[in-house]
């Protein structure tokens, strides 16, 4: 007899990595399948930072390290922060972990109690409302939309603010719009905060470096509010480096404290080669990273100036990050060979099986009117996508 915990059962797939299998399983059919659904940077990691893990294997770095991380690296991370972010840790407020999902469940679970209120503007990152599902606690949604460039207003924080509320979560740069919260946005946010002391603030910047306009702005860089702020990053999209699986918090030393015992009795220290690399990514000239970066702005600007041609495609400007979310709501109602298209799921579904192209629909990411494409991918695998996008949504009646 099969059964499984009402846990797990009540759990979704996440969207992101269904879409991305459905799109090698045609694949493997034969099928041509351009994949604009995964956001993963196509680069390879840069060469100094391979070069860093290998001396750590010949120096003998493949024991147990210990669960918060390697001393070294946590300098370094503090020295990061003091550098690029003007941010004060030491090192005990610094727990590393086997990437930031799990920085982000070690927080959630850290923090949130059953029946708990967790903040979440949408659109937000499908792995948010899994991790509050898991937690017990209730998921309480901003609505944002395209024309407001996918932000929310102070006003709007306030009203949603309960006696439950416990957590308030974003990102910024966001996936999946690449919406950036300016140092303007954060202040009005702050205004809010400062009035709920109950309320607590983790602020997912895994994409600070894929940053089009400027200077990455931290929520943590307000005193008034600091001692509640968790901090959460990592180097897979910086640094190009999704497979090593890093991800680290900066945090008030309690959670800190809270976050090294839970991940002790789930995985304890992460990859010690790993960390290692880590340590040569975050200390070393950040060159490679901004030469990255660079593409991905001129992929973007690609991207718009192709889906801007396309009918039915409202699109603006994300700042941020390597993904566009387009409203298609203007799809909904149409059909092709017999199939409706009723919501954003739907027109994902109809890309893939009618033009190959890998999307995710926007109802996971709390939207229902948009799609994510991701320009982590080649110039060319583009401009093929966005033809093959144009071509498939001119046979809609």
């Amino acid at each position: 007899m099969e059964i499984l915990s009402e846990r797990i059962n009540r759990l979704s797939e996440s969207a992101t990595i269904r879409m991305a299998q459905l799109g090698r399983e045609l694949k493997e059919q034969g099928a041509d399948i351009i994949n604009l659904s995964l956001g993963e940077p196509d680069f390879d990691t840069p060469a100094h930072i391979k070069e860093a893990a290998v001396r750590a294997i010949h120096e003998g770095y493949t024991h147990y390290t210990p669960v918060a991380g390697y001393p070294e690296l946590r300098k370094a991370i503090c020295a990061k922060l003091k550098r690029d972010n003007e941010l004060e840790y030491t090192p005990d407020q610094i727990v590393v972990s086997t990437g930031a999902k799990q920085s982000l469940m070690n927080v959630v679970l850290s923090l949130v109690n059953p029946g708990d209120e967790v903040i979440v503007p949408a659109p937000y990152w499908v792995s948010y409302a899994a991790m509050v599902q898991l937690a017990e606690a209730r998921m309480v949604n901003i609505p944002t939309s395209i024309d407001t460039q996918f932000k929310f207003t102070a006003e709007q924080l306030e009203q949603a603010i309960t006696p439950r509320t416990r957590l308030l979560l974003y990102s910024s740069p966001c996936n999946p719009t690449g919406s950036v919260f300016s140092r303007e946005d954060l202040e009005r946010y702050v205004r809010v905060l400062e009035k709920h002391p109950q309320v607590y603030i983790v602020s997912d910047e895994i994409y600070e470096y894929i940053h089009y306009t400027g200077r990455h702005e931290s929520i943590a860089s307000f005193d008034s509010i600091r001692d509640r702020v968790v901090v959460v990053n990592g180097f897979s999209k910086g640094f190009a480096m999704t497979g090593w699986r890093v991800g680290y918090i900066a945090a008030p030393k309690w959670i800190a404290k809270a976050c090294d015992k839970i991940q002790g009795q789930f995985t304890s220290g992460t990859c010690s080669i790993a960390q290692k690399a880590a340590e040569a990514a975050i200390s070393s000239d950040l060159a490679p990273t901004f030469r990255m970066r660079d593409i991905f702005h001129k992929r973007r600007d690609l991207i718009l100036q192709l889906l801007r041609e396309v009918k039915g495609f409202k699109v603006n400007q994300p700042e941020g990050a390597f993904y566009v979310f387009p409203d298609v709501s203007y799809f909904f109602g149409k059909t092709y060979d017999g199939d409706l298209i009723k919501d954003s799921d739907d027109f994902a579904m109809f890309l893939l099986k009618e033009a190959h192209v890998s999307t995710v629909g926007g109802k996971s990411f709390g939207d229902d009117h948009c799609i994510r494409l991701s320009y982590a991918c080649s110039e060319n695998d583009i401009k093929r996508a966005v033809e093959r996008i144009q071509r498939a949504t001119a046979l809609l009646g």
